[in-house]
């Protein structure tokens, strides 16, 4: 079993395909099926860190449904679970529920003896990216840097590490996802910080 890191999936969203280089969102969520199962294993474990879709949630679920792998969402700010969204959290949890194990706005779990916390969004002192700054919206469901690891995505950078923060997106990895491995690597460089 190995796990998986990933962020801003965006299934079915022709900004993000045109962003990313696709000619339409059929080219681009083929890709991203076609790096999704040549990666995870059925027994896999995948973690989600936010914006599997902008909208056209039913097909979106239903697409990540047909990925092999055991899946956990981190919710992201257009994620319709993400507390933020009070009108659609409850109604949409249980349909979400049937293709994630579990639905969260943060995790905190052990990597390799670090206690690492996942993310959607960047540290509440990061912002948005270093060529972005932050939307004040999002400020109440950051996380504050207190010096843990973090993964994280939202920025849509081609930017992965910045300080004790990893981003896991897609943009960041060339449309890969990020196994484990890969973090423990990065937490080793760290050295006593993490």
């Amino acid at each position: 079993m190995t796990v998986h890191y990933t962020s801003d999936l965006h299934i079915g969203h022709a900004r993000v395909a045109a962003i990313r280089g696709y000619a339409d969102t059929d080219a681009h969520d083929d890709a991203l099926a076609d790096s999704w199962r040549a990666t995870v294993r059925k027994d896999d474990v995948v973690y989600v860190l936010g914006d599997i879709a902008v909208s056209g949630w039913p097909y979106a679920l239903a697409f990540l449904a047909a990925l092999p792998g055991r899946k956990h969402l981190v919710a992201g700010n257009h994620d319709p679970v993400h507390p933020m969204h009070r009108r659609t959290f409850t109604r949409s949890m249980g349909r979400f529920l049937e293709v994630f194990e579990t639905v969260s706005p943060f995790v905190r779990r052990r990597v390799a003896g670090h206690e690492v916390f996942l993310s959607h969004f960047p540290y509440l002192e990061w912002g948005d990216g270093p060529d972005r700054p932050a939307r004040p919206q999002y400020d109440q469901y950051r996380l504050p840097d207190l010096g843990k690891p973090l993964l994280h995505g939202h920025t849509h950078g081609t930017e992965r590490e910045h300080g004790h923060s990893l981003h896991v997106g897609l943009d960041a990895w060339d449309g890969q996802l990020v196994p484990e491995a890969r973090v423990v690597e990065w937490l080793g460089s760290l050295g006593g910080t993490a």
